[in-house]
């Protein structure tokens, strides 16, 4: 049983901050989070770090929305890339995350659902858990394609998704859709009886079009501004929508690319840290250098900042979840504590996994980032095995 005890950290709970704490983790779980005045001596425990009041532990990071990392892609369709991703992430804080496919054929799709169900009946046992699936696409509207085959992008399907959910072993837990597309809004009802997430994205939706989804049951938006029609003085538009609707959690890739600094200040006036999401969207350039890439069959160009098609258009991201909470306390002026939210509380509320994810409590996994005074990573811990470690194991 693995047993581990970190001292003298500033702790953030994911609810409030204990300015010198520690926390006991005991095989998976966390066995007590308290103030170190409150601390008494564990005998037996096979890792004791003390922190020495130079790092803060924040509940592990959640990325509902990524596609691949450091050469890996979900639609690869292989136990080897789950596994580069599982291995990988966690470097970045990362401890759990939705594993993302690609609008693609729908037998290739079908090959990446089967492949992760799998996975995670049968090796999904280290590094980052995968905690199911985000199906994006191919229930799109192709004015909003975005990186998404155009090809491939198919009306949404109440008969198809129950298949392909019934492949992935009931693992799809969001699904991106153009709701506005005919068979939408039923597709959208029958995701939310299921108690899956249904999400607009890749959506040309105006704003009563947008409360008709809303109606239906979707209440997320899959990356803020990128794949939707946007905010003009006469049409509120897809965006603008769903900024005024409480109903709905949204999405933002904060890397200063995808959207414009002010623009996510803009966005988290209008919709605070209590309904944000942080993801990276990240493809598998993520992690390696510039040059071409594969996604969803398409030849990407990465610059070392921006990954894009041959026209222009963003092709995901090769953001980090630590640069997204760091960007996002930049661009804002928001609190550590306002990120753990949108990084890891958020996230796992919305996917239905608080009681075991999401912030430091006894009883739930152990699964935490410990962060530096400039927030770098200096080691991960996912479900109590220590994923990673930089310069906090010493």
């Amino acid at each position: 049983m693995a047993q581990i005890c970190l001292l003298n950290a500033e702790i953030y709970t994911g609810e409030s901050i204990i300015e010198s704490g520690y926390v006991l983790i005991e095989d998976e779980k966390i066995k007590e989070v308290g103030m170190m005045e409150d601390y008494q001596e564990q005998s037996g425990f096979e890792r004791v770090i003390d922190l020495k009041h130079a790092a803060k532990a924040v509940p592990g990071f959640i990325d509902l929305h990524i596609h691949g990392a450091h050469g890996a892609d979900v639609m690869d369709a292989t136990e080897e890339a789950l596994q580069t991703m599982t291995s990988k992430l966690p470097f970045e804080g990362t401890t759990s995350f939705l594993a993302t496919t690609m609008t693609s054929s729908k037998e290739q799709i079908s090959k990446a659902l089967v492949n992760t169900a799998g996975y995670l009946k049968e090796k999904n046992q280290t590094g980052a858990e995968i905690l199911g699936i985000h199906l994006e696409g191919p229930f799109l509207n192709p004015k909003r394609a975005g990186a998404q085959a155009p090809g491939n992008i198919i009306e949404p399907s109440v008969e198809l998704f129950d298949r392909w959910h019934e492949e992935s072993g009931g693992s799809i837990k969001l699904v991106t859709l153009a709701a506005e597309r005919e068979g939408g809004y039923e597709l959208a009802s029958h995701l939310k009886s299921l108690s899956i997430v249904p999400s607009i994205g890749h959506s040309d939706a105006v704003y009563q079009e947008v409360e008709t989804a809303v109606a239906s049951g979707v209440h997320h938006a899959t990356h803020l501004f990128n794949g939707m029609r946007g905010i003009h003085h006469r049409d509120a538009g897809t965006a603008g929508a769903v900024l005024m609707k409480d109903e709905v959690m949204t999405e933002m890739i904060v890397d200063g690319i995808h959207i414009a600094p002010e623009m996510v200040k803009f966005a988290y006036r209008m919709k605070g840290s209590e309904r944000a999401i942080l993801i990276t969207d990240a493809m598998r350039a993520k992690g390696l250098g510039p040059g071409t890439y594969d996604l969803g069959g398409q030849e990407v160009t990465v610059d070392g900042e921006r990954a894009t098609l041959a026209d222009g258009t963003l092709a995901g991201s090769i953001l980090t979840f630590r640069d997204a909470a760091v960007n996002m306390m930049s661009f804002t002026g928001c609190s550590l504590l306002d990120a753990v939210t949108m990084s890891s509380v958020n996230p796992a509320k919305q996917i239905g996994v608080y009681d075991r994810k999401g912030s430091l409590e006894k009883g739930k996994d152990a699964d935490i980032a410990v962060l530096d005074d400039e927030l770098n990573v200096m080691m991960t811990i996912c479900r109590g095995t220590i994923s990673f470690t930089g310069s906090a194991d010493k």
